[in-house]
């Protein structure tokens, strides 16, 4: 019934996509650009603390060496369980299939690269009636992820669900900023809440770009900004009341959450982000809220 629940939710709460124009129209701005100037060139952000860009890196790495072993367990209490809706329909929107490429940055848990695999398998066998096809072998999904304590838990995960075996999956500590695969070898790259933590997202969305063969599709699921007032009111409360202190009493570690909910809070809203994915290169670019923007989904192609 809970479940249930939760998909009518998820569901109902959902706002119609965005689709940006080819050429936006750009906006004047000067202060937040002088501001933006000086947070790349000299300083960036760490939640709500400025430090050298140099140490994002490391006090990033810092969290999530500290949240990786409570990290499915808070993604559950914090979102209700929502968040594996939230990725069933990221997957659903990458549309994966047999003998694809693709590459999973930040998701060392491995909850979305098991997500396709289960996808790609299904669409596989209900094509070939059980049998093993060639489209298929040729299925390979990266799970990239920064952080080695974060990919220990998706490979515990990975032997726990029986992929231990599995040649279609590698796990590999990499940057998102400088990824080590070659240009225009993936057919999709997905990044589930993980690119507000990176230091210049404008490198990440290249990256992205670079890697991606033509025709392929970039999908990123992400923390957001709710646009319901008074739902936002409350979700404010929830974010710097709450769920710190949840992070206190079932992780033992306040601080990472408490920069968890600023981080959000700093990362761009929807239509700018949309505009940053543009602007690295992609087309056909849109959004999708869900929960009243408590979390989007933004997408866009390479043609």
């Amino acid at each position: 019934m809970a479940l249930r629940a939760a998909r009518r939710l998820a569901s109902c709460s959902r706002q119609g996509r965005l689709l940006l124009p080819s050429q936006p129209q750009a906006q004047c701005n000067p202060p937040a650009a002088a501001a933006a100037a000086f947070l790349h060139s000299h300083a960036t952000s760490f939640g709500y603390k400025q430090v050298r860009e140099e140490e994002k890196s490391r006090l990033v790495g810092n969290v999530f060496s500290s949240v990786a072993s409570s990290y499915d367990l808070m993604n559950d209490l914090m979102s209700v369980g929502l968040h594996r809706l939230w990725k069933d329909r990221l997957v659903s929107q990458l549309n994966p299939f047999p003998g694809m490429k693709h590459l999973d940055v930040a998701g060392g848990t491995g909850d979305v690269a098991f997500r396709v695999l289960e996808r790609i398998k299904s669409v596989g066998h209900r094509a070939m009636q059980g049998t093993l096809t060639d489209a298929e072998e040729d299925t390979h999904i990266y799970v990239c992820d920064i952080n080695p304590n974060m990919l220990n838990v998706g490979k515990k995960r990975a032997a726990e669900r029986g992929y231990n075996e599995e040649h279609c999956l590698s796990w590999i500590q990499g940057d998102a900023e400088a990824l080590s695969f070659e240009d225009g070898s993936m057919d999709g790259y997905t990044i589930a809440f993980g690119i507000r933590n990176v230091t210049h997202i404008e490198k990440a969305l290249s990256e992205a770009y670079r890697v991606l063969k033509r025709g392929g599709r970039f999908l990123c699921l992400e923390l957001s900004h709710v646009d319901v007032p008074v739902f936002k009111e409350i979700y404010d409360v929830y974010s710097f009341s709450v769920v710190p202190t949840m992070g206190e009493l079932v992780a033992g570690d306040r601080q990472s959450y408490q920069y968890l909910v600023e981080s959000i809070r700093r990362f761009p809203n929807q239509e700018k982000f949309a505009q940053m994915i543009q602007e690295a290169g992609f087309e056909r670019v849109e959004y999708e809220n869900l929960v009243g923007g408590v979390v989007a989904i933004h997408s866009g192609l390479k043609l």
